[in-house]
Order: C-alpha cells, then sequence, then structure tokens
C-alpha cells in the first residue's frame, strides 16, 4: 500500500504528559501548515533517498543570532508558521501535494528524552487520536561527555521505534511525518543512528531545525491562547534544549511567530552538566542551575523586551512540557496521570515556583515515590523545575497556562491541512 512520508531525509502505555489512544484531540488548528518542498514522499521513492542529516538545526536561523559562542540559537522577527522554511527554501502548496482528506495519519516526536506517536485520523473541527505511545528512551544520555549518542541510547531508541513501526503498519497509516529534535542536531554520529533506524525498523525520520521545532509547537497548543492576549510566551522544555517562542496573537486570526530561541539546556544535559543524577541535588546546585538558564533568558528579553508587554498583563504564558505537566499533576494531587485534568489547567505563578522548590528539595526516592514523576523521571525533573523557576523568575506574569500537547499534534495539524489560511509575521517595532 502506498503512503505518503513527509520527513525530509530517509529515514506501553502512555506515561505523564501523554495522551490515551481512544481520546479525540483538540480543536481546529487556526495556522495553515508548513510544507517543504518535494516534501511529500511516495514509499518507493522516499526509500531511495538515504538518511542524510539535515544540518539546519545547527544554523543560526534569521538575521538576528546573537553571535556568542554556546549562546542559545535565535529566530528570525520573518519566521511565521507558513512561508519561508527553515532552510530557506519556499514553502509551496501545490494541490496536487495536498494529502486526501482521509486517511490515517502518524507524527513521531524523538527527542532527546522521549520517543512519543499519535495516530489519528481527520475530523471536522480536527482530529481524533486512535493510537498513542511514549516511552523514556534518553537518547541523548551521555553526549555531554563526547558529542555522541552512545550505542546502549541507540538500542533503547529503537526497540521504542519499532514498537512505533509495529503500530503504523496495524493501524494502516497513508501520511506520515517523524521528526528528531536537539539529540540527533548536535550528535557527530546522527548519521549513523537514523541509518541503523531505516535498516531496522522501516521509519524515515527527519531532523528538525530548532525553528521548525519552535512552530511546531506553536501550531501544536496555540488554540489554548485566549484570544483577548496581544501576545503569548510559548516555552517548551526538552530534554537537550528549551525552545521560547514569542507569539503575537491576533484576533481573529491565526498566531504570528514574532521570534524565537533554542536555548541549549534541556532536562537531561543540565542534569549531567551539574552531577545531579540520582541522589539528593544540593540547594546550592540547584541555584546554579536557575542562574544559568537565567543567562539565556537576558538575551532573549534584550531582543524582544517580553518584561514591557507583560506589564500590561496581556501577555498568556503557556508551558508544553513534561516538567509542566507533571507539576501540574502534583499541585492538583492526583492519584495518577489524568490528561483531561491537566491539559489547558491553569496555575498560579507563585504556587508552581513553590512547588518546584519542594520537588528540588525532595531525596530521590520520595520523588520516585510520587505516582506522576516515577523513578524514570526522579532525577531529571529537578533541572526541568530550574528552567521553570529561571522562566517564571525572569517574567513576572501572575499565571501559566499547562500545555499537554505539542510538536506531534503541530505536525499533525500541518499534514491534514486543517486550517488553510495563510499567515503572515510581524516584525518588532525595535528591530
Amino acid at each position: 500500500m502506498a503512503y505518503l512520508d513527509h520527513s525530509k531525509s530517509e529515514d506501553d502505555e502512555p506515561g505523564p504528559g501523554e495522551r490515551r489512544g481512544t481520546r479525540s484531540d483538540i480543536d481546529a488548528a487556526k495556522s495553515r501548515p508548513h510544507r517543504k518542498a518535494n516534501g511529500v514522499q511516495s514509499k518507493q521513492n522516499s526509500d531511495k533517498q538515504g538518511s542524510g542529516k539535515q544540518r539546519s538545526g545547527k544554523q543560526r536561523s534569521g538575521k538576528q543570532g546573537l553571535g556568542k559562542q554556546g549562546s542559545g540559537k535565535q529566530g528570525s522577527a520573518k519566521q511565521s508558521l507558513t512561508g519561508q522554511g527553515t532552510d530557506g527554501a519556499v514553502q509551496k502548496r501545490a494541490a496536487h501535494t495536498r494529502p486526501p482528506l482521509r486517511g490515517i495519519y502518524s507524527a513521531i516526536d524523538l527527542g532527546t528524552n522521549n520517543c512519543r506517536l499519535l495516530i489519528a485520523k481527520p475530523t471536522r473541527k480536527g482530529f481524533r487520536v486512535v493510537d498513542a505511545f511514549s516511552r523514556v528512551v534518553r537518547l541523548g544520555e551521555g553526549m555531554t561527555r563526547n558529542g555522541c549518542i552512545s550505542d546502549v541510547a541507540m538500542d533503547r531508541a529503537i526497540a521504542a521505534l519499532r514498537i512505533c513501526a509495529d503500530k503504523i503498519r496495524k493501524r494502516g497509516v497513508t501520511c506520515m511525518r517523524h521528526v528528531a529534535t536537539e539529540a540527533c542536531r548536535v550528535a557527530e554520529n546522527a548519521d549513523d543512528f537514523l541509518a541503523r533506524v531505516k535498516a531496522e525498523t522501516g521509519l524515515n525520520i527527519e531532523i528538525i531545525s530548532a525553528a521548525e521545532e519552535a512552530r511546531l509547537a506553536v501550531m501544536g497548543c496555540q488554540s489554548l491562547v485566549a484570544p483577548s492576549n496581544r501576545h503569548a510566551m510559548v516555552f517548551d522544555i526538552g530534554g537537550g534544549s528549551t525552545e521560547l517562542i514569542w507569539v503575537r496573537m491576533r484576533p481573529g486570526k491565526a498566531a504570528a511567530i514574532e521570534g524565537w530561541m533554542s536555548i541549549p539546556w534541556g532536562v537531561v544535559n543540565l542534569t549531567e552538566a551539574y552531577g545531579c543524577q540520582g541522589g539528593h541535588v544540593p540547594p546550592e546546585a540547584y541555584e546554579r542551575m536557575v542562574d544559568k538558564v537565567r543567562e539565556h533568558l537576558q538575551e532573549f528579553e534584550q531582543a524582544y523586551r517580553v518584561s514591557e508587554h507583560a506589564g500590561s498583563r496581556r501577555v498568556q504564558f503557556l508551558g508544553t512540557s513534561g516538567t509542566v505537566t507533571t507539576l501540574a499533576s502534583l499541585h492538583l494531587e492526583l492519584p495518577r496521570y489524568m490528561r483531561d485534568k491537566v491539559d489547558g489547567a491553569w496555575m498560579k505563578a507563585a504556587d508552581i515556583r513553590a512547588l518546584s522548590g519542594r520537588v528540588a528539595l525532595m531525596a530521590y526516592d520520595e520523588r520516585a515515590a510520587q505516582p506522576c514523576i516515577g523513578a524514570e523521571r526522579a532525577d531529571l525533573v529537578v533541572a526541568g523545575c530550574a528552567i521553570l523557576d529561571a522562566i517564571l523568575g525572569m517574567w513576572h506574569v501572575p499565571s501559566l497556562r499547562v500545555a499537554d500537547r505539542g510538536i506531534r499534534e503541530g505536525i499533525l495539524r500541518g499534514l491534514m491541512q486543517v486550517d488553510p489560511l495563510p499567515i503572515q509575521a510581524y516584525k518588532p517595532s525595535h528591530l
């Protein structure tokens, strides 16, 4: 059976932050999908592409990269949800490349810490999830030492991807896009890893740039931004990086990305850099992590003057990550993770910062005993708390909204072309 593969290169049970396979999904998207030129492939054509690595993720996109060694990658004011691709190619939307309105679609987000899959069918107002999968694979484990994905980490990821491939086959998926993020962007042996993935699972995995990662995150969760807000700060705390996206809201129209920044710290590499694997995390180590992240946030503040807008209280902060959903579960005192209680929930910034501090002071065993943290996340959640603490401490906003949605949902909305309206990006007045 032929299918459409939107990846550019060749290529258990849902845990905290994941949806159940039979749950209906989110409302219709408000954005036109990002389309790579020649991005629609048949099975026969995609199998001939090879596993070439997309290098655009290592480039500073846009005209206002900050130019500092080791600083976060910062995006252009002209970045939009559609139009210019992250590699500079003009995105095309020809009628003959439109995917069918009917079919079964899949999206994989292979991150530094997790491997996540969604399989969905289109509906009148969006899509309905028919299957899902999530597993902690720690693909980026140990990369701070040698810059390479270890054989053990590859084995874990490929084992998870085999399950994904089996679900995709059994569900009869007809259109797909499967992406990898920070770990594969920076790993020296990412090409070898993707070749193994293709050989052992048959899946094509596309390494996307930080700009594309930011765009997909916004596409996936922008329906949670209240229309009365002028701006939104969307942030995604990942395993190897944290994406900040500054979004301009337009009444009656789709959102436009004014700028973005990829901070080179996520829960995996920040944990390893400060020696916080297992055991008790000293308060001074926690504060050092907060300070390290704050350095990058100051660069973002200088570029986009978020605090000036936040003072007007017309800015909504929206967090999409396992850290945020985990803390929301703890705050709500849930006996287990319940997506319908967490997704879209509001939390006072003061409450979530206080909770972050309490979690950081817990012993490892105490964190592991929390049903919404567990042993797999007990050592990483402290670094996530530090990143979140730095974000909320930099910009004093009264509340934060929680999103249990992101890149995969953005991929699906784009593939299904839920809303064909074009989107124009704004240029910040200070540039």
